[in-house]
């Protein structure tokens, strides 16, 4: 039975799934986005904890296992407007990240690498708890408009502006560093965020604000992996996935594009592929595949339990 509606959605999206398909496998995106988020920071805290350094530095800038360079292109590119000197090792750790984002989608990194995504979806999850409505509405525009103010303010400042308040900056930099001074700022900002999202508005965030999601955003436009409504013709209308889907308006035109000549792919750069939109669905509607089955032909026909057309190619 579908989760009866409240002012912000549903109170229970994925219910359904749950029954039909058990509890771990209506969650085993979201499981395995916790635990690669989680993964993200402990290896960088196994060298100062432990003595074995898998990763020196932080998100913004690493060297892993000795060898392999990683650097934040938003941050290089702050630098480069700041008039700072880039080392070869830290614009060729830039072309790796964009490379690896551009394959995967640029905002995967919101769903899999950045703490703060846990922070945001616990702050819209208790929104529901407390059946409070979505409050203020902002327009997704405005992170783009906040990424180019960051470039100015590097520009005009001679700093790497943003890394002075990115909260996922300064959580890893007081991490390693034991500093309790970066983690209490640190705490104070993610604080912020969290009472943002909760009494203000709804994934107000990461879905309308942070600059290093629009960033990723810009990169992942022509990103190879993606979300399929592969089977949309199965789709029994139970709002699950608008429920949880933290960029609700990238699946309309994937799920219900059939009328306009669409295909199944959410193509949309402001989807996160989080998964969350193939956990709730019972319908086994969603999937992960490529940008490359996106012709009409590529979604299933659903037709008396039978599939009238092969499915796309499948990455997971």
């Amino acid at each position: 039975m579908t989760a009866k509606t409240a002012p912000h959605g549903l109170i229970d999206p994925g219910a359904s799934a749950v029954a039909e398909k058990g509890w771990f496998a209506a969650h085993k995106w979201l499981l395995a986005r916790r635990l690669s988020q989680f993964a993200v920071v402990v290896v960088f805290l196994t060298g100062p904890l432990w003595g074995i350094w898998i990763a020196k530095g932080n998100l913004a800038s690493s060297l892993t296992f000795g060898i392999l360079p990683l650097t934040d292109p938003l941050m290089l590119l702050q630098g480069l407007a700041a008039g700072h000197v880039m080392t070869g090792a830290a614009l060729a750790g830039a072309a790796i990240v964009v490379v690896f984002y551009a394959l995967v989608g640029g905002r995967a990194y919101c769903a899999w690498a950045c703490p703060v995504n846990a922070v945001t979806d616990l702050a819209y999850w208790l929104r529901g708890k407390l059946g409070l409505e979505r409050g203020v509405a902002l327009k997704r525009s405005t992170r783009l408009w906040l990424l180019a103010a960051v470039m100015a303010t590097s520009a005009a400042t001679g700093t790497i502006a943003w890394e002075l308040v990115n909260p996922v900056t300064m959580l890893h930099r007081g991490l390693v560093t034991g500093s309790i001074l970066t983690l209490g700022s640190a705490a104070l900002v993610t604080a912020a965020v969290f009472l943002f999202d909760l009494g203000i508005s709804a994934r107000g965030w990461c879905t309308h604000l942070c600059p290093v999601g629009a960033f990723y955003g810009l990169i992942g436009r022509a990103s190879v992996v993606r979300v399929s409504a592969w089977r949309r013709a199965a789709c029994d209308n139970c709002m699950d996935c608008f429920a949880v889907c933290p960029e609700r308006h990238v699946i309309a035109p994937a799920l219900r594009g059939e009328a306009k000549g669409a295909g199944p792919v959410i193509m949309s750069a402001d989807c996160t592929n989080c998964g969350r939109c193939i956990d709730v669905c019972s319908k086994t509607v969603f999937r992960f595949g490529t940008r490359f089955h996106n012709a009409p032909s590529d979604a299933v026909s659903v037709g008396d339990g039978v599939d009238s057309a092969a499915p796309p190619a499948r990455v997971a």
